[in-house]
């Protein structure tokens, strides 16, 4: 029977690419575009944030958020995200990627909402509110990383399954799109309606009043696009995998499956899937069970291993934003601008940046993910990371000097460019094709959290790791570390142990995801 249930899955293998696909990508990606609206508007209006709450009269410097405010502004949406990862993924699996995928984008909605609302009358207690809110935002977009690539790869063909989950994780380059263009449109209306000083000419008019809103309505503004997509969320039918294999309703998979996919499955398949699932022949093994350490064991540390890597890398190279930016005059010191004015800066020369490295990756990705298949594409990007990055550190010296801006740029964008069109994308489409479906979201989520911890390496040990040895070239509040050419070292020797770790993952490419979960082999005694 273990073969009927093969032959009615292969119907949906085999199923043609409908519109149903298209939907799905764009209501399951917009979890992605908020995560990376979130991510990188953030980044943007803390330094706007410490100059209305953190700015000290006298001072010849604006106002910073603290270093451990700062680290708990941006380190508690990574907490909520890890936390959410581990606990939809496991959830997903034991009442349906549905039943708990509207909850996180409702989670999303409202806290993207609430964090724009921190309202008090002290840093501190603003401060405060607006990390709880962070927490829980993170903790909605967390649950949608295992769900949506758990539902994306078990509505779609094996044909162009990559490409749709590839498509789904993508949706990320048009949040960071979407955070730059309404980060640079409400800035300048507000740039336009209450001009400022510099700092250096006036300090405290340098930071109008209403530059408190500005963060705020950037924040809010990041909730539209989600809820304009919550309906049709709630409106996506259970995967037919999930209904056929862990509900043991083959009937109503049979339906979905006809319904959505325009794909015909008989009654009599739909009876041979059910019998197959009861057969004493079908695999039951837990995540902690010897069985699953045969089949997935590796597999398992394979995943997380690699993503863990690549999110240390990815993360920590904002550490030299800062210089590339300055040395190329995209963005002039501090004191010589009003506060409005730096985050218009910032966010113009962010966007660059993304649109000419870190969005075309995901669309090569897109493009060539079932062509060339995950195991290359990962394994090649991990590999032009290390090369690249080993290219910044070596001569660093001689690309931060004047005269070089622009290869350090090219670098830069090179580095961003291989990491999405490679493990960025590839560590998350490969979790939620090569484990059984009653495992595949859980497994998806612990891979995922692997991640986030290192994003949090990432963002915050390197951040520390990466001041001068100089303790007077230090930032403000930092202890001395090695510096910044010997960081990019370390994170060269990541993305090489990501590359190598890589070959623990099988290619998913051609196969169902029967195929590769070994769904319907027999357990060993």
């Amino acid at each position: 029977m273990a073969g009927d249930q093969v032959h009615v899955l292969s119907a949906l293998d085999g199923a043609k690419t409908q519109w149903y696909h298209f939907t799905a990508i764009v209501v399951a990606g917009m979890g992605f575009f908020t995560d990376a609206y979130d991510l990188f508007c953030i980044s943007l209006v803390t330094k706007l944030i410490g100059r209305v709450y953190y700015t000290v009269p006298g001072s010849p410097h604006p106002g910073s958020l603290p270093p451990t405010v700062a680290a708990a502004v941006n380190g508690v949406a990574f907490v909520g995200t890890l936390s959410g990862q581990l606990f939809f993924g496991w959830l997903g699996d034991k009442v349906g990627r549905k039943s708990v995928y509207g909850m996180t984008l409702l989670l999303m909605i409202i806290c993207s909402v609430a964090s724009g609302l921190s309202f008090s009358h002290t840093p501190t207690t603003v401060m405060a509110t607006l990390c709880f809110f962070r927490f829980w935002l993170g903790f909605g977009i967390g649950g949608d990383y295992p769900l949506s690539a758990t539902i994306m790869s078990e509505y779609a063909n094996k044909r162009t399954r990559g490409a749709f989950i590839a498509a789904v994780f993508a949706m990320q380059g048009f949040g960071i799109l979407a955070g730059g263009a309404v980060a640079i449109g409400v800035t300048a209306l507000f740039k336009n309606r209450f001009p400022a000083p510099p700092y250096a000419v006036n300090p405290a008019a340098s930071t109008p009043a209403q530059a408190d809103y500005v963060w705020r309505i950037v924040l809010m503004l990041g909730a539209l696009p989600a809820a304009l997509t919550f309906y049709w969320r709630m409106k996506m039918p259970e995967t037919a995998r999930y209904t056929a294999l862990i509900a043991k309703n083959a009937e109503r998979a049979a339906a979905d499956m006809s319904k959505v996919l325009q794909v015909e499955i008989t009654k009599e398949q739909a009876g041979d899937l059910e019998v197959a699932h009861k057969s004493p022949a079908s695999p039951s093994f837990g995540l902690f069970s010897g069985e699953f350490v045969r089949r997935h064991g590796l597999h398992l540390v394979g995943t997380a291993s690699t993503w863990l890597l690549l999110d240390i890398a990815y993360y920590s190279q904002n550490l030299f934003q800062k210089d590339i930016f300055s040395a190329i005059g995209w963005i002039p010191p501090a004191a010589t601008m009003s506060a409005l004015d730096e985050l218009y800066h910032i966010a113009r020369a962010q966007t660059l940046i993304a649109l000419c490295g870190t969005v075309p990756g995901y669309w090569f990705t897109v493009a060539f993910i079932d062509s060339v298949g995950r195991f290359k594409i990962q394994a090649m990007g991990f590999f032009m990371m290390t090369g690249f990055m080993m290219g910044l550190a070596v001569p660093y010296d001689y690309w931060t000097g004047k005269g070089h801006q622009a290869g350090f740029v090219a670098m830069y964008a090179l580095t961003f460019f291989f990491a999405n069109f490679g493990p960025n994308a590839t560590t998350f489409i490969m979790p939620a094709e090569i484990y059984p479906a009653r495992l595949r979201a859980t497994c998806h989520g612990i891979s995922a959290a692997s991640g986030k911890v290192g994003a949090i390496i990432g963002s915050f040990g390197f951040l520390y790791l990466a001041q001068s040895p100089d303790p007077a070239k230090t930032a403000h509040g930092y202890l001395p570390g090695i510096g910044v050419r010997n960081s990019l070292f370390v994170l060269a020797g990541c993305s090489l142990m990501g590359f190598m770790l890589t070959f623990l993952v099988p290619e998913p490419k051609g196969k169902s995801l029967e195929e590769m979960s070994r769904e319907t082999e027999p357990e060993k005694c």
